[in-house]
């Protein structure tokens, strides 16, 4: 099976998320993509995170319903900070009859080379790249190992979901409303 791994904080998903991981499924030969909760990305400074087994759970309640999707809580039970090459190194050790692709955004590819054992992830594995509408050029663009994938342009931000919140607006038709109730129940980001 080949799966894609869409890596996030998911803090909250929100309809962009799912908009890009179904423009995957449909538009590429993924059989599946897997919602990978990370704990704390190591290039991000930590930013009022909900605890991951929150976030973990409003993936799983978005997703719930596509058979294309799956919640992965690999990074929540790895060491800290978690790195991508160290999860794809378990990933292959638990499924090794998988193939596994990494979903980025345009934004990720520019930083790509930062990642712990970059080439090593360029020489085994797939990175299918969306566009991000702030993303510049990336040495990486026209990297054999790079496979552009046309999708909608998103720019729905998980901080302007919590800010909305903060000021009591609506977040309706961000987030699915699975995550808005479970949002609203738990007063998160109030």
């Amino acid at each position: 099976m080949k799966v894609g791994l869409f890596f996030g904080s998911f803090n909250p998903i929100h309809v962009g998320h799912l908009i890009i991981a179904q423009t995957m499924l449909d538009s590429t030969d993924l059989d599946q993509v897997w919602f990978v909760v990370s704990p704390q990305n190591p290039f991000k400074k930590s930013q009022n995170l909900l605890h991951e087994h929150d976030r973990f759970h409003m993936v799983e309640l978005s997703i719930n319903d596509n058979p294309g999707f799956k919640a992965c809580d690999i990074e929540l039970r790895m060491p800290r900070p978690s790195y991508t090459a160290d999860t794809l190194a378990w990933l292959h050790d638990k499924y090794p009859a998988n193939e596994f692709v990494l979903i980025i955004g345009a934004d990720n590819l520019e930083s790509f080379p930062r990642w712990k054992n970059a080439e090593t992830l360029l020489q085994h594995h797939q990175l299918y790249v969306y566009p991000r509408p702030e993303a510049g050029p990336a040495s990486l663009e026209k990297h054999p190992s790079v496979r552009w994938v046309l999708a909608p342009l998103l720019d729905i931000s998980a901080t302007f979901i919590r800010e909305a919140i903060q000021h009591q607006r609506s977040i309706r038709y961000l987030v699915t409303p699975e995550v808005e109730g479970y949002i609203r129940l738990k007063k998160f980001f109030s």
